[in-house]
Formats: C-alpha cells, structure tokens, sequence
C-alpha cells in the first residue's frame, strides 16, 4: 500500500494549439498526436484509470471537439469533464489550471501536461515517496532546453531555472540539473491554500500568458516544498515538434516494463 492515498481526481492541460508540430496540428490538437498508434491523451487516461483515478477534468482550448469526440464522457474508467478555455491562442497554461480551479480545490489531484507521453511508472513514483505535493523528475540531458530545477539535500526541489540549455547542463561548478516531467501529485491543502490563491492574484493582475512552471518556480522560492520523485528509468517523453515525435516513437518501440508498486 501507498503511504498516501491515491488521487481520485485529475487535471489534464491541453488546450494549446501545438503550433512547433505542424502540419500534424492543423487539424487535430496535440493531446491527439499518435505514439506508435497510441494517442498523447488516451495514454495519459489509461494510466490514470489503471492508478485509480475515477474523474479528469481536461482543459481544452484549440480543437476543442475532436478531444471531446476521442475521449467522450468516460475513458479508461476514468469520468471526463470539460473546460473551455476561449483565449487559448494567447494564455498560457497558468490560465488554463486556474479555470480548473473547481477541481483543485476538490480536493487531491494529478496534474498533468496534455504534451507528455509516459509509462505508469511514473505516477507510481508520484506516490511511492508519501509526500503530500510531489513532481516527476528525470536528469536534464544535453538535448533538452526550457526550465530545469536543482534539488535540496532532503530531496525537495529547491530552485526552478527558467531557459535552460547544454550549456548551462555543462557549467563547472554548477549544481545537477533535472527536468520535471510535467507530472505533478498536489494535495487538497496545498492547492487550496497556496496554489489556487496564487493563480487568483495572477489572473487578477491580467498576467495571462504566464506558464504553470513559472507559478511553481514563484511560490517554491517562497517556501512551498514540493518533493522530488526521481524517474531517472521510467521512459517518458515531452513532444513539442516532430523531432521530439520521432525521438518519442524511438524510445516506446521496446515494450513497456511491468509496472512496480513501490509499496511501503
């Protein structure tokens, strides 16, 4: 058993219209681009419907409908609610989480970007540390770019670094980089008393195009501790263009390997 209970709920973010992955995106939204036959978002579900989650609420913006149609009311044995986001074309993913802000504050959740393509293993990992308030980490690698964060010595993430390349990866002295996955377990008080305040008084100051990292990065800096579960194993990919689609397809061809509980 998990020291914590299981989410029964999720957010999943895929409302932007994945402009990097055209011409896949001109007329299906990213969450639909297809692993190995496989879709971004119904990957996502099945998971989630296999860890116990019984209801997601999905965030859409950019062909809205073509989501709704592929997922439907019910996915996975997952219940599917929702929300539209009509300024998708210029907000960023900050936006989109507060106008799921009915389910964060429901309770605890599973957040996901609607971009990730991952094994199970990964929530498992979410859980298997028992903290409260948990993202997926793996090492920053020489091919990957955009925000990293550097871990404190209980294992917290202790710093958020916005624009990140090879370079920085490759600074003497620096400390160890990682990448979050984009996958984060956040429990009902935490959301309630830290998290969807801050989206309010972000929203309120009409700061819409802000990202969901750059929220994380503020409030982390203020002292919310928010655990690292390591997945330097578990395979996972985040796909922005066709070059990421490519490296993805690559890394899921081997099959995907049983599924550890990690149970305490």
């Amino acid at each position: 058993m998990f020291r914590n209970e299981v989410p029964k709920s999720a957010v999943i973010l895929a409302a932007g219209m994945g402009s990097r992955l055209k011409p896949l995106t001109d007329f299906r939204p990213k969450p639909l681009v297809e692993v190995l036959g496989v879709s971004i978002i119904h990957n996502a579900l099945r998971h989630l419907g296999a860890m116990g989650v019984r209801s997601a609420t999905i965030v859409v913006g950019y062909r809205k409908d073509a989501i709704e149609y592929a997922c439907g009311d019910r996915f996975a044995g997952v219940d599917i609610d929702y929300v539209e986001s009509t300024v998708y074309d210029r907000t960023g993913s900050a936006y989109s989480l507060w106008l799921a802000r009915h389910t964060l504050l429901s309770g605890d959740i599973f957040l996901l970007e609607g971009d990730v393509f991952f094994e199970r293993q990964a929530l498992v990992s979410l859980m298997a540390s028992g903290a409260g308030d948990v993202a997926a980490v793996a090492p920053f690698t020489e091919e990957m770019e955009g925000s990293a964060v550097v871990l404190g010595p209980q294992g917290t993430i202790a710093e958020v670094r916005m624009r990140q390349t090879a370079a920085d990866l490759n600074q003497m002295g620096g400390p160890r980089l990682f990448k979050t996955l984009n996958l984060f377990r956040f429990s009902r008080a935490t959301l309630s008393n830290v998290i969807v305040p801050a989206l309010d008084d972000l929203i309120g100051t009409g700061a819409g195009t802000t990202y969901t990292e750059q929220v994380l990065a503020r409030l982390i800096a203020r002292g919310m501790n928010l655990t690292a579960a390591r997945c330097d194993s578990v395979k996972w990919y985040e796909i922005d263009n066709q070059a990421d689609l490519r490296m993805a397809e690559s890394l899921f061809a081997t099959p995907e390997l049983p599924v550890l509980s990690q149970a305490s």
